[in-house]
């Protein structure tokens, strides 16, 4: 732009700087080089620009869209008396870009220019830069955009740009008429709506149309004499208007058409908004631009003949349903008749109101469901109804939803207990119960029968430690002693707690008569089904292992009860065995499980696939209907419904929660029972053979070193084969194979770190601390460290003050040089891998955690191999508790025994 010597000329010097968000931020100065206040100069480039209200957007802000530097640099809009020049030499580049940009926006030709490529606008003219084409495309786009359009829309706007419709800008009309478009809204219901061009004076407030009689007429024809001249006008913008509608009319005569309630919406949606957008004038009723959305109301009254107790979960229902439109009640029939068609609009007394036909249409789905169907009451509670049957989407008034049902008293009662697992029938325990249920346990029992009653599946998920174990021996001594079923119970656990389970269920139900299912000793000569109606066990104990390879003869059985203990093992859906244990066959399906599953979504499926199978849908389904929004967009709605649909089926409580009053002792002990890996065996035999054979030949003294020599490496050897064979550590997954104890220890310690809890690891080996650290590091991306008696006081005591703060959730310590003097009330899980033989040694270790200070109560793991020493020795002291203390001081009263009783303790049980 050439500079002027007009007096009056005044000279804006500009800089430009994109920003990050696609928008431009712009400075000017004067002919001094100072920088002008933003209200000093805007007024000067945007005079004229009526969108941005001459500049006053910018008072302060001076960031531009690409649509506002295109629209202020037009011809049009040049100040007279401004020049522009840049303050750099790419600040004169951009400028001269904003300006090819804009001479070519307000081209007649542009369109002619322009072509659709790839989804991309491409302008074919030449001399113009490629930042230029860029910057008028991205104006073009925003333009669209602003006036409600889409890009998708250009090619059927293409021939009313070409006629001069482009840049988007209101109709300037004629000097004397204008010609609009009016909808009407019926007379009476069920008519329909009325939509026609009208013309009105440019002086007068109403519109003219032509009288039936001149309604097929031309236009020239039915206009008055008057307006005749301005025939030419009129059949423009009309064919105009058509040519923008998807709508089929002639454009020689007047449009009249009647529309249904879909055209209307059609036509409010698609035609009005865009010719609202190009400027043509659109007449809607006035009531229709604040309509108030739905007030019908629907409500079914649910009822079935005589609903007493779970007997009647089968029984059909019958529906009562009742309308009602803004307070007025509606007929059931008209309702249909609404449905039928297509209405939206509708109105009640004086008042018009638009109802959502989809929703309708839902509702009448659902009535005919309800009617060919024969729903029962089972159907009924645990049915997953469309959202928008459940509440309206701008209802908020819970105490007035769109739509509801009503259960009488006893049906409601019951979907309480369901959900809210309060006032469940309580169940007499069996007497041949070795032990007294908690409260929160009975309660926990009593649900588990009563679901059993009911035909659901259950998922016990309460925490580690508040006995689940327990609660389901109660309900198996019920199931078999109270109902006395001929059919057994099918339990599978992972290898490490087979033992564990073995113990328990013959400590506190020794009445129950269990088989293990399990190893080279179990029935192959016939079928499993045959030799278990032979020997009619009540619970058969099995591993996931055992239970996938065995899968087509256990399939074959049909189960009282089939319980899954760690069931989070099945959670991959794909696999072999999750496929194999999800087509067993029982009378009851129960899962149990110490980890979070609602938080795992892909677990929850697999799990609510084996107790309640289909109850949510396909994998496929679920992962459209709840993993994705809740993982990828973190849906709290979603999450929400996920909770409600499986809130009936799963039983949780944590020790944190301060409602359940669980009233816990300050510290549990527990014994973890392993079994040995066939390696571990075999070696274990050779060991006790060898030493037998040389205890014959030694003296007293002699054979008093070797028995102590020989515990530690049968100690060495529970723990794992390789620190008794002297060996490297291979692989993490492969050492865990090698023994059920290291991967029950590795496997719990994961667990209480993934709940955000800590736990300290006693052991007396230095071998076994460096492979817990290598195993826990290399499969669960935990590094704990490892205390030793060789670590420096200055290392120790930072360690112990890091642990307390939380720094990580692990600590492994040497049973004597972490047994006393510390103070680690952080833990509240203590895990003792190998045992020592003096009680008194590991409550020390176990009051590192369980001491002054410890807010929560301590839960104290001691790992024991089942027929082992190990076990011997510890049953042996629970037998003995009134030995002095000074007895069981040491290992060395173990060298005291007579050879026979020496012997029976070392045999392999």
């Amino acid at each position: 732009m050439t500079s002027s010597v007009s007096p009056f000329m005044k000279n804006l010097i500009l800089s430009f700087e994109q920003m990050d968000d696609g928008f431009t931020t712009v400075h000017a100065y004067n002919d001094d080089g100072m920088r002008l206040f933003t209200e000093q100069w805007i007024s000067f480039i945007s005079f004229q620009h009526e969108s941005s209200f001459y500049g006053l957007h910018h008072d302060e802000e001076t960031r531009f869209q690409t649509l506002e530097l295109v629209e202020l640099f037009s011809q049009s809009n040049i100040h007279p008396y401004v020049h522009v020049s840049g303050r750099a030499q790419e600040d004169d580049v951009t400028i001269s870009t904003i300006q090819q940009a804009s001479s070519l926006w307000s081209s007649p030709t542009l369109w002619d220019q322009l072509s659709i490529e790839d989804e991309s606008l491409v302008l074919h003219a030449e001399d113009v830069s490629d930042e230029a084409q860029a910057m008028l495309t991205s104006a073009i786009q925003q333009k669209l955009y602003s006036a409600g359009l889409t890009f998708s829309d250009i090619p059927t706007l293409l021939p009313f740009f070409k006629q001069g419709g482009w840049p988007l800008q209101p109709q300037s009309g004629n000097a004397d008429v204008n010609v609009a478009l009016r909808l009407s809204e019926p007379e009476s219901f069920p008519d329909d709506w009325l939509l026609e061009t009208v013309v009105r004076g440019k002086r007068s407030s109403s519109h003219w149309t032509p009288p039936v009689r001149k309604k097929q007429s031309s236009i020239s024809d039915a206009l008055p004499d008057k307006w005749k001249i301005h025939a030419p006008y009129v059949y423009e913008t009309q064919t105009q208007i058509l040519d923008l509608m998807n709508i089929e009319a002639s454009p020689e005569s007047f449009l009249s058409r009647n529309l249904s309630d879909l055209d209307v919406r059609h036509f409010l949606r698609d035609d009005a908004a865009r010719l609202q957008a190009l400027g043509f004038e659109v007449i809607l009723p006035a009531w229709l631009k604040v309509v108030k959305d739905s007030k019908l109301r629907v409500k079914s009254n649910a009822n079935t003949t005589s609903f007493k107790t779970t007997a009647g979960l089968n029984e059909i229902l019958t529906f009562d349903w009742n309308f009602s439109l803004n307070g007025q009640a509606i007929s059931e029939d008209q309702f249909k008749q609404m449905v039928e068609e297509n209405r939206e609009y509708i109105r009640a007394g004086n008042e018009w109101f638009r109802i959502d036909s989809n929703w309708m249409h839902e509702i009448r789905q659902l009535m005919d469901q309800t009617e060919t169907e024969n729903w029962t009451v089972k159907e009924l509670l645990f049915r997953e109804l469309p959202d928008a049957l459940v509440q309206g989407e701008d209802s908020e008034d819970e105490d007035d939803p769109l739509f509801q049902f009503e259960l009488n008293q006893s049906l409601k009662k019951y979907l309480e207990q369901l959900q809210d697992k309060k006032e469940l029938p309580t169940t007499i325990v069996s007497p041949h119960l070795l032990t007294e249920l908690r409260p929160y346990q009975q309660e926990g029992f009593d649900w588990l029968v009563f679901m059993r009653e009911q035909g659901f599946g259950v998922c016990l998920a309460d925490d580690m430690g508040l006995g689940k174990t327990v609660q389901l021996i109660a309900y198996l001594l019920h199931v078999h002693r109270t109902n006395k079923t001929n059919k057994p119970s099918f339990i599978i656990c992972p290898t490490s707690v087979l033992g564990n389970w073995q113990k328990e269920l013959a400590h506190f139900a020794p009445d129950l008569d269990v088989h293990v299912h399990y190893g080279q000793t179990r029935s192959k000569e016939e079928s499993t089904a045959a030799f278990l109606e032979n020997i009619k066990p009540d619970v058969v104990l099995t591993t996931f292992g055992t239970a996938s390879q065995d899968a087509e003869s256990l399939s074959e059985i049909e189960w009282s009860s089939v319980t899954l203990d760690e069931a989070q093992n099945i959670k991959n859906m794909h696999t072999k065995q999750s496929r194999a244990i999800r087509k067993l066959c029982g009378e009851h399906h129960l899962a149990l499980t110490g980890t979070p599953v609602e938080n795992r979504l892909s677990e929850l499926w697999a799990i609510f696939d084996f107790i309640y199978k289909g109850y949510l849908g396909s994998f496929r389904k679920f992962q459209e209907n709840y993993i994705a929004p809740i993982e990828r967009d973190d849906s709290e709605n979603h999450k929400q419904k996920l909770r409600t649909k499986i809130r009936p089926f799963l039983l949780r409580r944590t020790k944190q929660d301060p409602e359940l009053l669980l009233n816990l002792p300050d510290k549990q002990e527990q014994r973890e029972y392993c079994p040995l890996t066939t390696e571990q065996a075999a070696l274990y035999e050779s060991l006790i053979q060898e030493t037998l054979f040389k205890l014959e030949t030694l003296t007293g003294f002699e054979k008093k070193g070797l028995i102590l020599k020989m515990l530690t490496k049968l100690k060495q050897l529970c723990n794992h084969p390789a620190l008794y064979l002297k060996e490297g550590f291979g692989e993490a997954e492969y050492m865990m194979e090698r023994s059920e104890k290291l991967a029950r220890i590795v496997t719990l310690a994961a667990e209480i770190a993934a709940r955000g809890e800590q736990c300290l690891i006693f052991t007396q080996y230095i071998g076994m601390g460096h492979l817990l650290q290598h195993c826990l590091s290399e499969l669960h991306d935990i590094d704990p460290p490892f205390l030793s008696g060789s670590m420096p006081k200055a290392q120790r005591d930072n360690l112990v003050e890091a642990f307390q703060e939380k720094e990580f959730p692990v600590f492994i310590l040497s049973l004597k040089a972490g047994g006393t003097g510390l103070n680690l009330t952080a833990a509240n899980h203590v895990l003792h891998a190998d045992r020592w033989w003096n009680p008194a040694v590991e409550n020390q270790a176990t009051d590192r955690a369980y001491r002054i200070g410890q807010t929560r109560f301590v839960h104290v793991h001691k790992f024991v191999t089942i027929g082992t020493i190990e076990e011997k020795i510890d049953k042996l002291l629970a037998d003995k508790q009134a030995l002095s203390e000074d007895l069981i001081q040491s290992s060395k009263w173990i060298t005291e025994m007579a050879d026979e009783d020496l012997k029976e303790l070392l045999t392999l049980g």
